[in-house]
């Protein structure tokens, strides 16, 4: 019999899906208030705000973790793709396009989410994963359709929410170079910037403010769908590779109509069941994955939470106390073994 194996990351990235996806239903009371590039803006703001008041308790204070340069750069490069131009690209693209182009369109994030990972990051895939990738999409396709109320066509429309998507697509794969690092301060400053940008954009177009009640409600949705949800989608990358985590967020769109029908009346459609099973199919089929190989891990020096498992056997340079996990840069020597894994951050080597 399979064996479904649900790690801690498997669990954050379903959980992350879960999240932004009931953002969609949520969000589509809030247009009755406001412009689609003002609740952009309110929303990463709400992600910034709240994760950053988060952060100041845990902390006790504002601390920036201490990084390399060339992270500093992914990181930056994550934020100008993942949140200035894509959205940027997307609410114009959205003022030319028809509903039924823009749903379908949209799922090209998780294709070339996952091409970039594989082919320009060299991220390790087999069969088995890209079939589940492709049942996903599908679903997701099949979920587009059903809810699609205008005509299919391609226009300038069309081609700047591509561009959205492959933005999206380079923010994922920028931001699992960064994914060691603290996820709540990644998420933090990634929603802040976002969202000033977007709520600076709206208002210079002529958006107005609406209610208070109605920027908190905003605010409050963005804190949970996308600030908590993007945190979750952080940590998922750090242990499973972005292809992977990819594939799991790419069943928000399912998960969000799910719970329009629960909270928000409605019936299923015969198409939206079709989904479900498709992304179902795909689902067990990554959760089923059993990667085992002999590999070597090369030395290695970085900083993130972590116990002392088999990947951190090392020594300290300071008095620790026991307490685990814990926080400190740390080298992990050159080793060889074979065990299962996934193309997490201890594991990004080749494949022969």
């Amino acid at each position: 019999m399979t064996r479904i194996h649900i790690s801690k990351s498997t669990s954050a990235a379903l959980l992350a899906a879960l999240l932004f996806g009931a953002s969609t239903p949520f969000a589509k009371q809030l247009l009755h208030d406001m412009s689609p590039v003002l609740l952009a803006g309110l929303l990463y703001l709400g992600s910034g705000i709240g994760l950053g008041i988060i952060k100041l308790i845990r902390d006790r204070g504002w601390h920036v973790p201490s990084m390399p340069k060339s992270e500093w750069l992914w990181l930056l490069l994550a934020i100008v793709f993942g949140g200035v131009l894509g959205p940027l690209a997307l609410m114009v693209g959205l003022l030319y396009t028809s509903a039924a182009t823009a749903s379908l369109l949209l799922n090209l994030e998780a294709v070339l989410t996952a091409v970039l990972a594989w082919v320009v990051f060299r991220e390790n895939t087999d069969r088995r994963i890209v079939l589940g990738m492709m049942l996903i999409v599908a679903g997701a396709v099949v979920l587009s359709i059903s809810g699609a109320t205008g005509g299919a066509g391609l226009s300038w429309g069309s081609l700047l929410i591509a561009s959205a998507c492959l933005c999206w697509a380079l923010d994922n794969n920028f931001t699992r170079k960064v994914s060691a690092n603290d996820a709540l301060f990644l998420a933090c400053l990634k929603g802040s910037v976002a969202g000033v940008v977007n709520t600076v954009i709206a208002l210079s177009i002529g958006a107005h403010l609406p209610t208070g009640s109605a920027i908190g409600e905003a605010m409050v949705v963005g804190l949970l769908s996308y600030g908590i949800s993007l945190v979750l989608f952080v940590v998922a990358l750090r242990g499973l590779g972005t292809a992977r985590t990819g594939a799991y967020f790419s069943t928000a769109p399912f998960l969000g109509a799910a719970i329009a029908l629960l909270f928000f009346g409605g019936q299923a459609s015969p198409m939206f069941w079709v989904a479900a099973v498709l992304m179902g199919c795909g689902v067990w089929l990554h959760l089923t994955e059993r990667h085992v190989h002999p590999h070597t891990h090369d030395e290695i020096t970085h900083t993130h939470s972590h116990v002392h498992d088999i990947h951190h056997q090392h020594e300290h340079n300071f008095d620790w106390d026991g307490h685990e996990p814990h926080t400190h840069p740390h080298t992990h020597e050159p080793i060889t073994h074979s065990h299962a894994h996934y193309p997490d951050i201890h594991h990004e080597h080749s494949h022969g």
